[in-house]
C-alpha cells in the first residue's frame, strides 16, 4: 500500500489539527489557573474554557476557507487578508466571550481578561492568538506543498528511472534476434531446413521467455540460469560441439537476485570473440559465488582475448558485442549505482574474463 493511501486526506487532517490545536490552547489554560485556583472551580474553568475554544475552532474554519481563497494570490494580499480577516474574525469572537461570561456559571472568568492589549491601538487579545493561528496554517500549508512538489519531483525521476531501464532492456532483444535470424537464413539458404526449424522452435521459446518478464524485474540467479540456456541451446544449433560450457553456480549463488538478462550479452559477447572465430570453438565458463555481502559472476572463455576492453565497452558500436556490453553497464548503473562492479581482464593462459559484482539480495 503507497505512502498516498495511507496519508488522511486535506480536510481531515485540518480538523485532526484544529482539534488537537485547540485542546492544547485549553490544556495551557489550565496549568496557568490550576496554581491559584481552587480545585472545586476547576470543574467550571474548564468548561468555560472548552466552550471558548469551541467557538474559536468554528471561527477560525471560516479563516480557512479565506486563505484558501487567497491562496494563489500575490503576498501583499495574502498579507492582507491574514491581517484584516484576524480583526474580523477576534471581533466577531468578543460577542461570544461576553455572553458566556456573562451567565453565572461563566462570571467567575473573565475571558476578556486574555484581556485588551495595545495592537495599533486597542485591539482583543483573540486578534494576537488568531494571528499565531494563521502563521501555524501557512507554516503547515507550506510545508505540504513543498512536501507534495517534493513527492512529484521524486514522481517524476523515478518515472525517467524507469523509462531508462526499459529502453536500456529493451535494446538486448532486437540484436540477439537478429543474430539468431540471420543464422536461419544462412542454414535456410543451405537447405538444413531441420536445424533452421529447430533454431526457429528454440528461439520461440527464449523470445516467449523474454516477453513474460517485465524488463524492472529482478529474477533469482536460478531462473536466470534457466533462461540463459535457452539461448545456448540456440547457439549449440549453430555451433554443435565446438561450443562447450562450463557452469559453477553456488547454491547461495543461485539465490541472489539480479536484473533480468544480465548475462545473455557477456555471454553473446564470448560466442563471437571466442566460439564463432575459432575452427575448433572454445570453452566458455560461467562462475557465480557470494562473498560477504557480495554477488560476484563471471563470464570467461579461452579465446584470443580482447585487447581494449575499455573501448569494447564505450564504444557505441552497431555489433552486438559492444551495443550489449555498453548495456550491461548502463543498466548496472541505472540500478545500483555506485554499488557495483563491471571489470575485464586477461585470463591466462589465453582469453577473456569479465567479472560483475553486485550486491546480494535475496527474496
Amino acid at each position: 500500500m503507497s505512502a498516498n493511501k495511507l496519508r488522511p486526506s486535506s480536510s481531515l487532517q485540518f480538523w485532526i489539527l484544529q482539534l488537537v490545536g485547540w485542546t492544547g490552547w485549553v490544556v495551557l489554560l489550565i496549568l496557568r489557573d490550576i496554581t491559584f485556583v481552587p480545585a472545586e472551580y476547576m470543574l467550571a474553568r474548564i468548561g468555560i474554557f472548552s466552550l471558548d475554544a469551541l467557538v474559536g475552532m468554528a471561527l477560525t474554519t471560516l479563516l480557512r476557507y479565506l486563505y484558501r481563497y487567497v491562496w494563489d494570490m500575490s503576498t501583499q494580499i495574502r498579507v492582507g487578508a491574514v491581517l484584516v480577516g484576524c480583526l474580523v474574525i477576534s471581533l466577531m469572537w468578543q460577542p461570544f466571550k461576553d455572553l458566556i461570561t456573562g451567565t453565572e456559571v461563566g462570571s467567575s472568568v473573565d475571558l476578556t481578561d486574555y484581556g485588551w492589549v495595545s495592537f495599533i491601538g486597542v485591539l482583543p487579545f483573540s486578534f494576537s492568538l488568531l494571528l499565531v493561528w494563521s502563521v501555524l496554517y501557512f507554516c503547515i500549508k507550506y510545508y505540504q506543498f513543498f512536501q507534495l512538489e517534493k513527492e512529484k519531483y521524486l514522481r517524476s525521476e523515478a518515472l525517467a528511472h524507469e523509462a531508462q531501464l526499459r529502453m536500456l532492456r529493451y535494446q538486448l532483444n532486437p540484436h540477439f534476434l537478429f543474430n539468431t535470424l540471420n543464422a536461419i537464413s544462412t542454414l535456410v539458404l543451405q537447405h538444413d531446413t531441420e536445424t533452421a526449424n529447430t533454431m526457429l522452435t528454440k528461439l520461440s521459446k527464449f523470445l516467449r521467455y523474454s516477453l513474460d518478464h517485465d524488463p524492472l524485474d529482478q529474477v533469482d540467479l536460478a531462473h536466470e540460469i534457466g533462461s540463459l540456456k535457452l539461448y545456448l541451446d540456440i547457439e549449440k544449433v549453430r555451433f554443435e560441439e565446438r561450443m562447450k560450457i562450463d557452469l559453477n553456480i553456488s547454491h547461495e549463488a543461485e539465490r541472489a537476485l539480479v536484473p533480468s538478462m544480465l548475462l545473455q550479452p557477456l555471454i553473446e559477447n564470448s560466442v563471437k570473440h571466442a566460439i564463432a572465430r575459432s575452427v575448433d570453438g572454445g570453452l566458455i565458463e560461467i562462475n557465480a559465488r557470494v562473498v560477504k555481502d557480495r554477488l560476484i559472476l563471471e563470464v570467461a572463455d579461452d579465446g584470443p582475448g580482447i585487447p581494449d576492453y575499455k573501448a569494447v565497452v564505450e564504444r557505441n558500436s552497431t555489433t552486438s558485442g559492444g551495443v550489449g556490453l555498453k548495456n550491461i553497464r548502463n543498466r548496472l548503473r541505472e540500478i545500483y549505482g555506485t554499488e557495483h562492479e563491471l571489470t575485464f581482464s586477461t585470463r591466462e593462459p589465453v582469453g577473456c574474463k569479465v567479472t560483475v559484482i553486485i550486491p546480494y539480495e535475496t527474496e
